[in-house]
């Protein structure tokens, strides 16, 4: 008998959704007008979803008002709040294409990013943690201090005309968010309806930024069908239903809070529930029982913080059932502890990229708890993966193999990118995940490793080459090599390995200022070692696994 090939398809009995993401939103605030679609308990915002719905419309006209056309790129630069969801429905409404832009990014990346894919307007938060988004932007773009609102004319970004800032006060050059919302009852309305009824599925929605292997962010485009499928099949496997509350303190720049969190609510009429602007155990803890939520999402790390609280045991979390994690892999005592101590006997592991909406694999409520911590799942609906070798040949099960998945889940590509999208697309539309694992005879599959040396910092994913490439500007740096070393709160930190030129002399703080301001925080390395050389194979190529046990052994870290 011929051996099974890890080959495994998610043929499924409900159909895809041939929908645009704003037509189907329209759809289920009918359905569950009187539903909360949206509760920010720091904003003292409670919008139902017939509330919601309509908001979404009266933003989504006022920025096709603004003069923007379906096509055009909106840049959002914030940390969590009610207005970044309207964003993410209204522009797809509009027809406009959603920027996620992390709100840890600094001025280089800020600049790369609107400038790769032609931003015509950038949404933006005045300040968020320690950075100041406005006095960035202004760094930017000096020519708005003396425009007129959506009369930018900027050098560098030429297609950046309009900026919109959160809040009521006012900034030379920048519209008020509130202000373009139009009142309701306006024609504009029955304007948008019309535009709305010619928009596409398959058209973009959304461009989210993936740190590249080749240094430079790529923009990963996905359009309506991509995402509101990959929503709608999450939440099934959630079992998520009208009646759910589900806590999203993950962020929203990522498809973690936008997809899983938003679409998975979304889709099924339940109520989307943001504790903060950002991850705070306390705050979490809180919202869970002050608004009686019913599942919750977070990366290992978020759970363990809450798990660890001083006050954890004050907290009534009886109402919870299920949630995701997923991010990195899930240690078994923290899923143990998280069943037990949480709750969320449902709790599921999803496993996915950006690339592919992001969901590609995710356990079942009612899988057995120890292939929930040991396994990803199995396939989602609709969907294929094969586990191939180096030759790009189908492994049998249970071998290693790189991970590819295809279905209506892989994106269209990288923005203005055609090389690189050739490069993990290939012809047979497979997207080349560089994960390595294995898929058992049940069709559960493990993540084994990486084919690329990424780094995984408590659910942020660190491309080493990326920091590198900065790295290489510091005028004392002759060579640098970045490796992941473990971390017992983080799961991995980053290591960077620097060459000095000769004769030169440099301290751990320098390299870290060189670094803060420019780029983001999680990608500045916890650790700096100034070395002599790098390990090199007989050919000349870096030995980083060499190097990574080396540095991880001065450091004494268990690794």
């Amino acid at each position: 008998m011929q051996q099974s090939l890890s080959y495994v398809h998610g043929a499924h009995d409900v159909p895809l959704i041939g929908e645009t993401i704003g037509h189907f939103l329209a759809n289920i605030a009918r359905e569950y007008g009187d539903n909360e679609a949206l509760v920010v308990p720091h904003q003292n915002v409670r919008w139902t979803y017939t509330e919601f719905d309509a908001r979404v419309s009266r933003l989504a006209a006022g920025l096709l008002a603004l003069g923007l056309q379906p096509g055009d790129r909106i840049g959002i630069w914030s940390q969590n709040c009610a207005e970044w969801v309207l964003v993410q429905f209204a522009t797809a409404r509009a027809g406009l294409v959603m920027v996620n832009i992390n709100p840890a990014y600094r001025r280089s990346e800020l600049e790369y990013v609107l400038d790769k894919v032609g931003c015509a307007a950038l949404i933006l938060a005045p300040a968020f943690k320690s950075s100041d988004y406005l006095a960035i932007l202004q760094d930017v773009v000096p020519e708005i201090a003396h425009s007129a609102a959506g009369k930018l004319q900027s050098a560098g970004l030429p297609q950046l005309r309009h900026v919109i800032r959160l809040g009521a006060d006012k900034t030379p050059g920048m519209h008020n968010f509130d202000d373009v919302l139009v009142p309701e009852g306006d024609p504009r309305l029955a304007q948008l309806a019309e535009l709305e009824a010619t928009l596409q599925f398959d058209e973009p929605v959304n461009i989210q930024f993936t740190s590249g292997t080749t240094g430079a962010p790529k923009g990963a485009t996905l359009t309506h069908h991509n995402i509101l499928n990959n929503g709608f099949f999450v939440g099934e496997a959630m079992r998520l239903s009208s009646r759910d509350r589900l806590c999203i303190p993950v962020p929203l720049y990522h498809c973690f809070g936008m997809v899983l969190g938003n679409l998975a609510c979304v889709t099924h009429g339940a109520t989307m529930v943001f504790p903060g602007e950002s991850f705070e155990p306390k705050a979490v803890l809180e919202t869970v029982q002050m608004e009686r939520c019913t599942g919750l999402h977070g990366v290992p790390t978020m759970f363990i913080t809450l798990l660890d609280h001083p006050d954890f045991a004050n907290y009534d979390l009886s109402t919870l059932r299920t949630g995701i994690m997923a991010g990195s892999p899930c240690p078994a005592e923290v899923m143990s502890r998280v069943i037990e101590k949480m709750h969320l006997g449902e709790i599921t592991i999803a496993y996915g990229m950006t690339e592919t909406s992001p969901v590609s694999f995710q356990s079942s409520v009612d899988d057995p708890v120890p292939l929930r911590v040991a396994t990803i799942g199995r396939v989602h609906p609709h969907l294929e993966v094969k586990i191939v070798d180096a030759d790009g040949k189908i492994v049998p099960r249970g071998v290693k193999g790189e991970l590819l998945t295809r279905g209506y889940s892989v994106m269209l590509g990288y923005w203005g990118d055609e090389e690189k999208t050739r490069e993990t697309i290939d012809a047979a539309r497979w997207m080349h995940t560089g994960d390595l694992a294995v898929i058992d005879e049940q069709g559960f599959a493990t993540i084994v490793g990486r084919a690329k040396d990424m780094v995984i910092r408590g659910g942020e994913n660190i491309y080493p080459r990326e920091i590198e490439e900065f790295l290489y500007r510091h005028p004392k740096i002759l060579d640098v090599q970045c490796v992941g070393v473990p971390d017992a709160k983080y799961g991995e930190e980053l290591c960077a390995c620097i060459v000095l030129r000769p004769g030169m002399e440099a301290s751990e703080d320098e390299i870290r200022d060189f670094c803060k301001g420019q780029i983001a925080h999680y990608k500045i390395p916890r650790h700096i070692r100034f070395v002599a050389g790098f390990p090199m194979t007989v050919t000349g190529k870096i030995q980083k696994y060499l190097l990574r046990q080396q540095v991880t052994t001065e450091l004494g870290l268990a690794g």
